[in-house]
């Protein structure tokens, strides 16, 4: 560790170090840092406070009696419903098709890779149109659907399923350069030892791929709980029903009830903080993780 430490601080002596003509001049650096700072203050900052400001204005009881009346509270457990569902199935998908594409040879490989990155290719509108056309009233499965009495769209497995749809790619894209860069040494040297398949994933393959895991799951359930397009096509809009937030956001906007669609997207708001707080310690944790490892060789 202590030869790890000397070796940056000499690193960081010689970048200090470096002559002044190969650096860039001071006034290019804060000028490039105030573009950046402003981009971020009027299009990210400023829209997010200008929510909380918007959500708050006629007081905290307003606010609290929008969150809890029948339709939003119907709307927030409905999201958090999707989301407990889609992620975990996304969790499964991602990790069997990373699994699969890095470990494995096989004829198609390059078409599953393809069609993994088909969600972030198609509108999401456009894939809500889909299961309309597959489960609709007047869809390819529809006729047997509405036979055996069974509801896809305008119901809670239509919003799953777009929800599951647009995204999907999440997980599996977050691990796919984390285990193709990882290789199959380490799984073929445990193999040679005797190790079978279930061993070897929960003793090798995963305790390796633990944070990009967490990170893809942590992306997929922020877009899961915020998606909009999709779900919208497919739910109908019935009210205390098949909104999820998003949806009420928009009817309560449409209706003029500001002070609801705001207190609706504060509540967003901040579950997107939460996500990025803890998407940040897990990179924290992941980088502590490295500087140790790296410390010990």
């Amino acid at each position: 560790m202590a030869g790890y430490v000397a070796t940056a601080v000499k690193s960081g002596s010689a970048a200090a170090e470096r002559p002044r003509h190969i650096t860039e001049p001071r006034i290019v650096k804060w000028a490039l840092i105030t573009v950046a700072l402003l981009f971020l203050g009027f299009l990210l900052i400023l829209p997010l406070v200008s929510v909380f400001v918007e959500a708050f204005r006629k007081g905290w009881e307003v606010y609290a009696a929008s969150l809890i009346e029948s339709d939003a509270a119907a709307a927030i457990r409905l999201t958090l419903l999707v989301a407990v569902i889609a992620v975990p199935l996304n969790l499964l998908f991602g990790l069997a098709a990373a699994w699969a594409i890095t470990k494995f040879q096989f004829k198609g490989k390059n078409l599953l890779i393809t069609l993994i990155d088909l969600p972030f290719a198609v509108s999401p509108v456009i894939s809500g149109l889909i299961f309309v056309l597959l489960f609709g009233a007047k869809g390819w499965f529809g006729p047997w659907l509405q036979e055996n009495d069974l509801k896809i769209i305008f119901a809670l497995p239509g919003i799953v399923l777009a929800t599951v749809f647009v995204t999907f790619p999440f997980v599996a894209r977050e691990l796919l350069p984390l285990m193709q860069a990882q290789g199959t040494l380490e799984e073929e040297a445990a193999v040679t030892l005797g190790a079978k398949g279930w061993r070897i994933f929960w003793k090798i393959t995963l305790p390796n791929i633990k944070w990009g895991l967490l990170y893809g799951v942590i992306l997929c359930n922020a877009r899961a709980m915020g998606e909009f397009g999709a779900v919208s096509v497919v739910s109908g809009h019935i009210r205390g029903s098949t909104n999820t937030m998003p949806l009420h956001i928009q009817i309560l906007y449409n209706e003029y009830n500001f002070a609801g669609a705001f207190a609706m997207a504060s509540l967003l708001v901040l579950l997107a903080v939460v996500t990025l707080v803890v998407k940040s310690v897990i990179e924290w944790k992941h980088h502590q993780q490295q500087l140790s490892r790296e410390g010990e060789t």
